[in-house]
Parts: C-alpha cells; sequence; structure tokens
C-alpha cells in the first residue's frame, strides 16, 4: 500500500471552563485582608495613614478586574440599535468568553423549556390560521389564490406579530401545516428571475459534436478491463486482472487526498456499502478504451448491441500485451464551492500501452492491423456516426475532482503510486496479457452464465460499470506470455519491489501551480452548496470526506423499466421533467445519466442507476469518528431527539445552475418547519465556527459537517435570505447536462416550468410527500449513507423511526435511553424506540403472521382449503355410494356420523421358529366364489374334451365340498345363537372354506403330520 505522510494536528482539545471569580477580584480582597493585619499590628498612626492611601486609590478611579466589551458595547450603541446590556461584562476573548457563550446556551436551553406553554395560546390562533387557509384552498381551488392574498393581508400579520422572531421554543411539530404563502400566485418562470437564475434566454453549457447525423452521443466502448476483487472494496466486483494489484496505487486511507467526486475511486475493488467516506457503492470499473462506440440507439444515429457482436464475432485477434507506463495527475476540474479560492481539483489517470508486435518484414503491427478490420467489421454492419474514427489513447481513469491537501501531498503520492508502477514495470519488461484465472457472468445477475475468464480477452461495456459480454482472442497464450500472465499469483515478488525506482512521471508538467496547501479555515458555511462532480473543502480537524446526509426522499417505482426502487412518495412524477428521447439533450458531462433513474438500454450508455430523487437539507460528513466524523449510530440518536414538523414541501422552477446541472428548486420559506428542521440540525451538529458552538442533549458533535453553528435558514437562498449561508432545498435532475443549442436548452426550460407551474397549482400552500405504505402521515425526514443508499427514516412529532434500507424496513438497532424522569410512563419518551416498541407491540399472532411472508402466507391459507375441498369430495363420492333412496346428503351424512363401526379380529402373528407357519393351507384359488369357480370349470371343458368327465367329477366333488362346508357354517352360525349372519352367500362360501381349512390345520397339527401341501380340488383336477 501507500506510504503515510506526517500530518500535523489541526485540533485542540475542547475543554469547558468553571465559573470563577477573576482573579482580580482574588488578588484585591487578599490585599485587603493584608492591610487589615498591618493596621491591627502597627497601630493607629499607620492605620491612619494606610486608610488614607486606600481612600485615595478608591477616588482616582483605578479598576482592578480584566478587560471585558463594556468599551466595544458603548461604542456600538452609539452608532447602531445595540442592546447595552448585552455581552456587556463578558471578556474580549479567551477561554473564559468561550465558556460564557456556552454556560448563555444551556441558559437559553432552560428558557426556552420554562417559556413553552406561555406561547400556546399564540401556537393556537397559528394552528387555526393554517388550517383555515388550507381548507380555503381545497374548497375552492381556483380562487386561492386572491383569497390566500386577502389572508396574508389581515391576518397574517397580525398572529406573526404574536409569535417572537428568532424564537426556537416554538413547538413547530404542531404548528404549521404547510408552507410558502408568500407566492402562492407567482410562476415558475418569475420565480426563476426571483431567485436570481436565467430560465429563459438558454444560455447554458450546450454540446454540439459537429455531426448533425448523431443526435445523441453515448459512452459504450469496446476495451480491456483491469477490474479486482479486493476486501476492502465492493463484494460484487469482477476479478478479471490477475496482473496489475490496482488497489496498491490507490490512497483508500485518506494519506494524501483531501476528497473526490461522489463516485471516488474507479479502481482497486469499487466501495463496499456502509463505507465511511459514503462513495458509491459501484463495483470496480477500471478499464482502458479501445473503441469508443458511443449511442447504442440507431435512432440518434447511435449502433445497436446487436451490431457490435456481430462485427466483433466476425474479426479474429491475438492476446494484447498491455505495458504500464506511469501515472499522472491533470485535466484540471472546477470548483464548485462558489468561486472560492480552494487547492485544485484533478483527475488521476494511469497511462498504458499496448504493446505492439511485427511480423517479419512487416511495417504494419497486429494492434493496427486489429484496428483496421475492427472499424471495417463496423461499417460493414452499418455502423452508426456517433462512432469514433479514431482509436482511443489506452489510459485508466482512476478518479475525477481529485483535491490533495497540499502539493507536497500530491508529490509524495505520485512518487509513491509511481513507484508501485515501476515494480511492475520490473515484472512485465515486455508487456503482459491482461486476464483471470476465475470465473465470472457477463452480464453479472441478469442470466448470464459463468465461464472461464482466460487471458487476452476484450469486452463491450455498455457502461463504465456494466460488461455484457466477452470476446475471447484467437489462439491460447505462448508459454512466454503464460510465464507473465500467472506471475504475479505464482512468484515471490519481493526483489521486484526492493529494486522498483520511480523515474520521471512529469511532476513539473502536472504541478503547474507551484506550492499550494489546503487552508481549512477559509472554510465557509456557503460550501454546502457543493458540485458533486468535484470534492469537498474540508474544514479543520476533519481529515476524511464524507457524503452521509439528511433530506428528504423522493424517489419512487417508474413503469420505464428503470432498476429496482422503492416509492417513497406519490405526490411528483419527475419523468416529466426529464429528455428520454434526447429530444433537447446531446449527452451528459458524467458516467451519469438522469439521476430520477436511468432506463437500462439507454441509448447514451449511462450508468443504469435506480431513482435517487432527494432534498438533500444537512450533510454530516464522514462516519469515521476516528477521522473527525461522527458514527451512523450518534447521528440516529440525535435525529431521533429533534421534534420538528411535518416536512412541507413546494417546487418552484426548474434551472440550470452555473456548473451546467439541471436543478429544480424548491421554495425557500424561512419560517417553515423544514428551516426550523436546518436551524436546530446546526445548532446540534453544526460546526465551531465565528464563536458559535454546537450544543445537543448527548454531547455528540463532528468536525467534518459542511454547516456551521450559527448558520440559519434565514442565511440561505432566496429572496428572504441573505445569501451567506447553506439552506437551500434543491433535487439535482443531472450531472453536466449538454444541450444541442442554447434554443434547445431555451425550450426544455420552458417545457420543465410549465409543468412545475402545474404543481404550484395543484399544491398552492406545499405537500408533504409520502405513500400509504411509506411515511404515510407525510413530511418524513431522511438520513442517507450516499444519494445511492437511504439507510434511516424519521417521523415527525416525534413519531418514531426505522431502518429503510435496500427497500426494506427492519426494527430499529439502537435505541438511547430515555431522557426524562419517567421512563417510558413519561408522554415525553414516548417517540424512543424502546418506549415506542413497548407501546405499539404487535400480538404475537399478528408477529408471526407477518413474518410468514407472502408466499408463507399463501400457504398457510393454502393448506386448509385444499383439505377441506378433499374432504368434501371424498364425502360426495361416498355419498352416492351408500346413500338410501330418497336420503339427503345431510341425514347421510349423520346416520353416517352415528353408526357404529365393527371392529375387526387381527391375526396373531407367530414369532420366532413357527413364523414359517403363517403360510396359507390352502391355494388363494379355493378361497374364490362359486361363480368364479363354475367361470373356471367352463373354461376348462372348453379347453380340452378328452378331461370333460374327470373335470365333472371334481366338479361335482367341488361343489360337495363346497355344499359341505356351507352346513357346517350355516349349522355354526345357528349354534352361535344367530349372533353373525351372512349377507350373501358369496361372503359365507368364503368363510365357511377359510374356517373348514383352519380346523383342518388344527387337526392336522394335533396328529402331528407336517405334510401342508394341501391344494384345492380343481387344481387335483387340472394335474391329473
Amino acid at each position: 500500500m501507500l506510504g503515510e505522510v506526517t500530518r500535523r494536528s489541526l485540533g485542540s482539545n475542547r475543554k469547558r471552563s468553571k465559573r470563577s471569580k477573576p482573579e482580580g477580584a482574588m488578588e484585591i480582597s487578599g490585599c485587603e485582608g493584608e492591610l487589615g493585619r498591618k493596621i491591627t499590628k502597627g497601630g493607629v498612626s499607620s492605620g491612619i495613614l494606610v486608610a488614607a492611601a486606600v481612600l485615595a486609590l478608591s477616588l482616582s478611579g483605578v479598576e482592578g478586574r480584566l478587560a471585558d466589551r463594556s468599551r466595544v458595547v458603548a461604542a456600538r450603541a452609539a452608532s447602531v440599535n445595540y442592546d447595552k446590556n448585552y455581552d456587556g461584562e463578558r471578556p474580549i476573548g479567551g477561554p473564559v468568553y468561550r465558556a460564557g457563550k456556552r454556560w448563555d446556551a444551556e441558559d437559553d436551553v432552560a428558557r426556552r423549556v420554562n417559556s413553552a406553554s406561555s406561547s400556546k395560546n399564540a401556537n393556537k390562533k397559528w394552528k387555526n390560521f393554517q388550517s383555515n387557509s388550507i381548507s380555503q384552498s381545497n374548497s375552492n381551488q381556483n380562487n386561492f389564490v386572491q383569497e390566500n392574498n386577502e389572508i396574508s393581508e389581515n391576518n397574517f400579520s397580525e398572529v406573526k406579530k404574536e409569535i417572537p422572531e428568532n424564537d426556537f421554543s416554538r413547538a413547530l411539530s404542531s404548528q404549521l401545516t404547510g408552507c410558502c404563502y408568500d407566492y402562492a400566485g407567482t410562476t415558475a418562470a418569475e420565480m426563476c428571475e426571483i431567485y436570481g437564475h436565467d430560465c429563459e434566454s438558454g444560455e447554458t453549457p450546450s454540446h454540439d459534436s459537429g455531426d448533425e447525423d448523431c443526435s445523441q452521443q453515448g459512452l459504450s466502448f469496446i476495451g480491456i478491463s483491469f477490474s479486482v476483487n479486493t476486501a476492502s472494496g465492493h463484494p460484487y466486483s469482477y476479478q478479471l486482472c490477475d496482473q496489475f494489484p490496482m488497489e496498491n496505487i490507490i490512497d483508500r486511507n485518506y494519506d494524501y487526498v483531501m476528497s473526490m467526486d461522489e463516485d471516488g475511486w474507479l479502481v482497486g475493488g469499487g466501495y463496499k456499502t456502509f463505507d465511511y467516506s459514503g462513495k458509491m457503492p459501484y463495483i470496480d470499473s477500471s478499464h482502458t478504451e479501445l473503441l469508443r462506440v458511443g449511442s447504442i440507439d440507431p435512432d440518434h444515429g447511435g449502433t445497436s448491441i446487436e451490431t457490435v457482436y456481430e462485427a466483433m464475432e466476425s474479426i479474429s485477434f491475438a492476446p494484447f500485451s498491455i505495458y504500464p507506463e506511469y501515472l499522472k495527475g491533470g485535466g484540471g476540474h472546477h470548483s464548485g464551492d462558489n468561486q472560492q479560492e480552494t487547492v485544485p481539483s484533478v483527475g488521476i489517470t494511469l497511462i498504458v500501452s499496448i504493446v505492439e508486435t511485427y511480423e517479419d518484414n512487416d511495417s504494419y503491427s497486429s494492434y493496427e492491423y486489429f484496428l483496421d478490420e475492427l472499424f471495417q467489421a463496423m461499417n460493414n454492419v452499418g455502423g452508426g456516426p456517433c462512432m469514433d474514427d479514431d482509436d482511443t489513447d489506452p489510459h485508466v481513469s482512476m478518479a475525477r475532482g481529485v483535491k490533495f491537501k497540499s502539493s507536497y501531498h500530491y508529490t509524495q503520492y505520485m512518487a509513491a503510486a509511481n513507484t508501485e508502477i515501476a515494480a511492475w514495470q520490473g515484472m512485465y519488461p515486455q508487456g503482459v496479457p491482461i486476464g483471470s484465472s476465475g470465473y465470472a457472468a457477463f452480464p453479472p445477475g441478469r442470466g448470464g452464465r459463468r465461464i472461464h475468464v482466460g487471458y487476452g480477452n476484450l469486452y463491450f461495456f455498455f457502461d463504465r460499470a456494466n460488461i455484457t459480454k466477452a470476446f475471447a482472442p484467437s489462439r491460447d497464450l505462448t508459454d512466454n506470455e503464460a510465464y507473465y500472465a500467472t506471475l504475479y499469483k505464482t512468484s515471490d515478488l519481493s526483489d521486484y519491489y526492493e529494486n522498483a525506482v520511480a523515474g520521471d512521471y512529469g511532476n513539473d508538467k502536472n504541478n503547474d501551480q507551484g506550492d499550494w496547501e489546503h487552508n481549512p479555515y477559509a472554510w465557509d458555511a456557503k460550501m454546502a452548496m457543493h458540485d458533486m462532480t468535484d470534492g469537498w473543502d474540508l474544514p479543520p480537524n476533519c481529515e476524511m470526506e464524507g457524503e452521509t446526509f439528511f433530506g428528504i426522499p423522493l424517489s419512487r417505482k417508474s413503469e420505464s423499466g428503470l432498476q429496482s426502487t422503492s416509492t417513497l412518495q406519490n405526490q411528483f412524477d419527475f419523468e416529466y421533467l426529464v429528455d428520454r428521447n434526447n429530444t433537447y439533450i446531446k449527452s451528459f458531462g458524467t458516467n451519469h445519466g438522469w439521476l430520477v433513474g436511468e432506463q437500462i438500454g439507454n441509448g447514451a450508455g449511462s450508468i443504469v442507476d435506480k431513482d435517487t430523487a432527494h432534498i438533500p437539507i444537512f450533510y454530516t460528513g464522514t462516519t469515521n469518528a476516528d477521522m473527525g466524523g461522527v458514527t451512523l449510530s450518534n447521528l440516529i440518536k440525535i435525529a431521533q431527539n429533534i421534534d420538528f414538523g411535518t416536512l412541507y414541501i413546494k417546487p418552484a422552477f426548474v434551472f440550470v445552475d452555473d456548473d451546467g446541472h439541471v436543478k429544480l428548486q424548491f421554495e425557500v420559506d424561512t419560517s417553515s418547519a423544514l428551516a426550523y428542521l436546518y436551524d436546530v440540525l446546526c445548532q446540534q451538529l453544526g460546526l465551531s465556527w465565528n464563536y458559535e458552538s454546537p450544543s445537543n442533549n448527548l454531547g455528540i458533535y463532528t468536525n467534518c459537517a459542511m454547516h456551521a453553528a450559527g448558520d440559519r435558514a434565514k442565511y440561505g437562498c432566496g429572496p428572504d435570505g441573505s445569501g451567506d449561508g447553506g439552506f437551500c432545498p434543491q433535487m439535482t435532475l443531472g450531472y453536466s447536462v449538454r444541450f444541442a443549442s442554447e434554443e434547445h436548452a431555451a425550450a426544455y426550460l420552458d417545457r420543465s416550468n410549465n409543468y412545475v407551474d402545474y404543481w404550484r397549482g395543484l399544491y398552492p400552500s406545499g405537500v408533504a410527500v409520502g405513500t400509504d405504505k411509506f411515511c404515510p402521515s407525510g413530511g418524513c425526514l431522511g438520513l442517507f449513507l450516499n444519494r445511492y443508499d437511504l439507510y434511516s427514516v424519521f417521523k415527525p412529532d416525534l413519531g418514531g423511526s426505522w431502518v429503510e434500507y435496500n427497500g426494506m424496513s427492519m426494527a430499529p438497532t439502537i435505541s438511547p435511553a430515555p431522557t426524562y424522569v419517567g421512563g417510558c410512563d413519561n408522554v415525553q419518551n414516548f417517540h424512543l424506540d424502546l418506549c415506542f416498541r413497548r407501546k405499539n407491540a404487535p400480538k404475537p399472532t399478528a408477529a408471526a403472521w407477518k413474518s410468514l411472508g407472502t408466499v408463507g402466507q399463501f400457504s398457510v391459507l393454502l393448506i386448509p382449503f385444499m383439505a377441506v375441498t378433499l374432504s368434501l369430495s371424498i364425502f360426495l363420492s361416498r355419498a352416492r355410494k351408500k346413500r338410501r333412496k330418497g336420503e339427503g346428503y345431510l341425514q347421510f351424512f349423520i346416520r353416517d356420523m352415528t353408526r357404529r363401526k365393527k371392529r375387526k379380529k387381527g391375526k396373531k402373528k407367530l414369532r420366532g421358529r413357527r413364523r414359517d407357519l403363517e403360510e396359507p393351507m390352502i391355494n388363494e384359488k379355493g378361497r374364490r366364489s362359486k361363480s368364479r369357480s363354475g367361470r373356471s370349470r367352463s373354461k376348462s371343458k372348453r379347453a380340452s374334451d378328452g378331461r370333460s368327465a374327470r373335470s365333472a367329477r371334481s366338479g361335482r366333488s367341488g361343489r360337495s365340498v363346497s355344499s359341505q362346508g356351507m352346513k357346517s357354517i350355516r349349522s355354526e352360525v345357528i349354534q352361535e345363537g344367530g349372533r353373525r349372519r351372512s349377507r350373501s352367500g358369496r361372503r359365507s362360501k368364503s368363510r365357511a372354506s377359510s374356517r373348514s381349512s383352519r380346523r383342518e390345520k388344527e387337526r392336522t397339527e394335533q396328529s402331528g403330520i407336517m405334510d401342508f401341501n394341501v391344494s384345492s380340488p380343481q387344481s387335483e383336477t387340472r394335474l391329473v
């Protein structure tokens, strides 16, 4: 891994001072005591002199106390409206001054708690005013604007006077039922002008490729993959490169790098979920392009995927060897932090080259032949005009928007990374075919079949992170190529690393801005309005960036074949604000397309993200407490104790910001519940800045939040804000959107804002978003790990919280202890997880039923249904056979159930050696009925005329035996007193034969005869 750089600690421990008297006062009192002792000992004369001296000093006006702010207060009071009693006796600076500010904050908290009851009347009037205005708007929506203006002129000012400004003791969770009343009748275009943006001229960054036949730029390409699977990366990353350990040339521990864009490192394994940096959880997408195919939509000048496959399968190629050259930084990126003087941002790139081999007496290399054949094959199958006309210079994009801590850190990182590359050059002096001995499926998770990866493959990338097909070379590796391809996995490489020396990698060319260093104290609150395609400028004592934030989730499941997305709101359909058909736009400046969800198979080849629509409110930074951040569990604890009201939002207009990103601006209302929530988050989690420090009941703070403790919603954007803070509710629709022309940009904005006007009329006082299953009451707050993953959700009015991760709801895992006396019996603690679960604990049967899931519940219901239907079918079948004439089904059921069943006598089984005696004494044919015997005799007569007489005698003898058996059975039945009566002659005959055989068996046993081969008369007749 990369070496470490010694860092200076910019932090200092904050300690709370205790209240005490000024040291000067203590010394004066001590002096007075000493003077008293001198007066007692020295006599009256000396005492008089000392007393006179003390009196003279007191009359001269000398003060024995520390310097305070009284003169500053007096000077300010003379020129402006300033409270003379405010900070009058506070020291000018130092720890006592800061401790005093903390004491004032604690006193202010106590004052707010005590004054909560005094503001109930004003809160009640405010609530009645809001509910009346909303009811009027629902009853007559067309005349809402006129009615609302009348309300604003008459009642609003009177009610607002009763609520003191800047008083955060008000319980907004039960007050505000809407927002944004001041501009209810203003259109989106007018709102855009009020907020200081241009939504009409279309003067935005546009793109024109110069080819009129290509109306959509794309990102699909054919290339070589360097993807690796590492323990610190995404678990589903491909292992396609056993030759270059790409994780050795990245700075995952932030030893040199300060920040990057939201994608982070594109190589080295990707990012796993719950990474401290909060980067997008993508798989490793390291690659080098050989041919940019561009758009895959033939209707816009692109080339379809099937056409690319056909062209690649029509050519053959040998395994190409790759040689690592050097690592460089360049391709500077603008810093979107409001044009602040910050450190430069660069892109990190690994330069590679393809080793060209030549045949005997040939001036054209095999790689050049391959490119000619590839372009010819693409033209033969009808490749579109959006395809590049030239091959791409081989390189690996590693990261974008990277900001280093200083020029020294940049130099040290480059030296360490290029030393690693020098070791690779020693291992592979003639290059090496890229590949792996493992298995992989293309595409992943979509029915792709696992195949052996092999070496020297080329891949078709639909987008940067999605390989759809692998193309194998036309031959196997030679022995020399195979040796180097498996060298890193099978050999000891210590000698290569010991002898590696970084060469000239262009430090002067890539670091031409001289010496520079990040100044964390140049941070200000406006940096919260951040360009996510660039790195952050971190505040003091923060050693690691982070993308975690509190916000409002707005994603929903679309019907246009998007990836799996949970529906979190039904109020806004943002599909009307995107350009799926590329009517207005040409391409995007990043690999991301529309952030409200991208289609699978989109023509531009953008990364297929799920819907990540949201409004960021408060960026908390990294969740790594060791690097200055705050843990995820502590963020949940703090949010669970914030009593915020229902969050109402109202769209204002669609615009293109200074960075070229298309955004939807929401109306800023500094008196809304959303603004109050922002103020409380700044108070509890903001940075200590400009003598303002955060304060919360848990004593949990962070150095990596991007908002100041003294920041407020009134300092944010909009006509009511000063523009100096970080409060500006916006939703990003797309990064670096490139329009076909300025006219196309103006038409897109006009179309989008027309639909925003529909929303503004539909929700004149804002709306609290939600669904029937997700936040049914609306207005919930979400904690996002990044814009991709919503982790936890918090209900307004202290209504509880739950974990909402990966589209699944789970029970909370952390429950803070009750913060008020009385435990869960106190209503002030009902919002805590432990108390909430006790009060609303589901019944065990309901919990067990819910745990079965949809399939289990269906199975449980299906089994009884099948059992009932089977029982009914058996009963009906039995009833049709057994019921009497004229008897109904119910009567038969009663008779069948009440009838006494007969017991069956079972045979006693012999044990031990006498088990063989269980064999039957006579053949089974002897037990047949009379009719069966008659049929057998008739068959024997037809079979042989010569045996007719003997058959007749046999038949008579058989009948005589049967008649004797019948007589004996009937006599036994009569002797038993009629206890058993035979129902049919056939059954009685069979019983008679069986009983006679049993008696014969008993007589045989008593006589001692051991020959048991007794056959029926019919059998004897046939044998003769």
